[in-house]
């Protein structure tokens, strides 16, 4: 019988046990909401990496990439508005000296209410934050009752706001040097190049400009493991579109996206859309994809329709055209468009986010016992396409020359796909390794592969396993790869 816990706690402590992400810095005690990926966990974000990319630019013939630099002049973040607005409202409680993000204290608080309550507080909440009322969020805070964790008391301070950029220098001397920003998104890397991807490409409207990369904030309150981290990486499409034609293409991108995350085999009840109550200062819609992960439903990619506002900000502040002429007929006037500055559909899915949304999916404690004897495994049912190991090469012994032949088959399905060999104890010891691995094929070479050439494969998700031919195995995993 199988069952899903979907436990964090106990998806964190799997991830670290098996070479997955570890805490940074771990010999130094760590650094709060920083994490490194291991071995297996830096083959996992490289998968999704290359099927996001894929599916975004390699499907599609007017999208292309780029990867534009995490130094930036600072000019850029004036005229993106993130010096005067990409910040939070903060809450400190005076006995702890903690301080807090307002809506994750609140949302704290519901999680042990009842779902309908729960529900009407978070709505009167995205109420009070679509009108900037700091006042109105703290009465929310102290009529609710609601305590700091740590001193238990409901001390707070009035609600203030922090900017969420890092700031650093660019210099040699310090008295010299120029204060510049760790970049808090990526997509401003693709505006800034607009007209230099747009000339060189011969690029004609629509189309699109892909990246994926590094992004920094200063968040006050990060958790959720790798869900909410200071340092993360987004992949991210910025879309060019004629003015007036924004509506259409925001649902086409926003039916598009939700097809690539379904076709992850994820079903459709773990996702919802969530319509932003606030929007940005630079859109007119904008929606979250959002999965329900150990901790509820949250965002994990956001679509948002950003108007002009980018390009005509960075047209303002660089003294800069940054319009596109488009020669294409209006069917209205019967004249060509003419230049116009392009509006603009983002989709921005965060990489980390997705890593955990499959590990959460993929995380599966699996009761085997039966009448004669106890037994369980952990398992990660990872999608084949992505999972970081697709074969393992199991030789019964290394001696008798079942090593040599279990490093043939290695040797010609490397170069396809990536393929683990071991040697060491017992075949169900290293089946289960594997099953926590999440490898969706164990291959077994022993002494019947020597008189006929056929080896035992093994299915990760139902345990079944049969004799095929050890020239057919290659064949078997890229099938399921597709």
């Amino acid at each position: 019988m199988s069952t899903n816990q979907n436990n964090l706690p106990a998806i964190i402590s799997h991830c670290k046990e098996y070479g997955f992400i570890f805490p940074s810095s771990e010999i130094y005690d760590g650094l709060s909401a920083v994490y490194d990926y291991g071995q297996w966990g830096v083959e996992l974000k490289k998968n999704i990496k290359d099927l996001w990319w894929k599916s975004m630019v390699y499907m599609h013939e007017n999208i292309v990439g780029i990867d534009s630099a995490i130094f930036m002049h600072p000019t850029i973040w004036k005229a993106s508005g993130h010096v005067d607005n990409f910040s939070d409202p903060m809450i400190d409680n005076l006995d702890s000296k903690k301080r807090y993000r307002v809506d994750h204290l609140i949302e704290g608080f519901v999680e042990n209410l009842d779902a309908e309550k729960g529900a009407q507080i978070i709505a009167d909440m995205e109420l009070l934050l679509s009108k900037d009322d700091f006042d109105g969020l703290k009465n929310l805070i102290v009529n609710l009752g609601i305590k700091c964790p740590v001193s238990n008391t409901c001390n707070w301070t009035n609600v203030r706001q922090f900017n969420l950029m890092f700031s650093t220098q660019l210099g040699s001397v310090a008295e010299e040097s120029d204060t510049i920003y760790l970049r808090p998104e990526t997509a401003q890397g693709i505006f800034v190049n607009f007209l230099n991807v747009q000339k060189t490409g011969r690029m004609k409207i629509p189309f699109g400009i892909a990246q994926i990369g590094k992004a920094f904030r200063n968040e006050i309150v990060a958790r959720g493991f790798i869900f909410r981290m200071r340092e993360f990486e987004q992949m991210e499409m910025q879309f060019f579109v004629r003015p007036g034609t924004q509506k259409e293409w925001y649902e086409h991108w926003k039916e598009t996206r939700m097809k690539w995350h379904l076709a992850l085999g994820i079903p459709q009840e773990k996702y919802r859309f969530h319509d932003h109550v606030k929007l940005a200062h630079y859109a007119d819609a904008a929606c979250d994809i959002e999965y329900d992960f150990p901790m509820g439903f949250k965002e994990v990619e956001g679509i948002h329709s950003r108007t002009d506002f980018d390009l005509t900000q960075h047209q303002l502040y660089s003294k800069k055209k940054m319009q596109y002429f488009d020669n294409d007929i209006d069917e209205a006037t019967g004249k060509a468009y003419g230049n116009y500055i392009p509006y603009v559909i983002e989709t921005s899915i965060g990489l980390d986010r997705t890593i955990l949304m499959v590990l959460s999916e993929a995380y599966t404690e699996e009761d085997l016992s039966t009448a004669e004897k106890q037994d369980s495994r952990v398992v990660l049912k990872f999608p084949i396409k992505i999972a970081p190991i697709k074969l393992a090469i199991l030789p019964l012994m290394k001696k008798d020359g079942l090593a040599e032949i279990a490093k043939e088959l290695m040797q010609s399905c490397s170069e396809h796909f990536f393929c683990f060999y071991e040697e060491k104890d017992s075949i169900g010891k290293r089946y289960r390794r594997m099953d926590a691995l999440g490898t969706p094929f164990c291959v077994t070479i022993d002494h019947q592969t020597k008189e006929d050439g056929t080896v035992t494969i093994r299915y990760r998700d139902s345990m079944e396993q049969e004799r095929i031919h050890m020239n057919d195995v290659k064949e078997v995993v890229m099938k399921a790869m597709l």
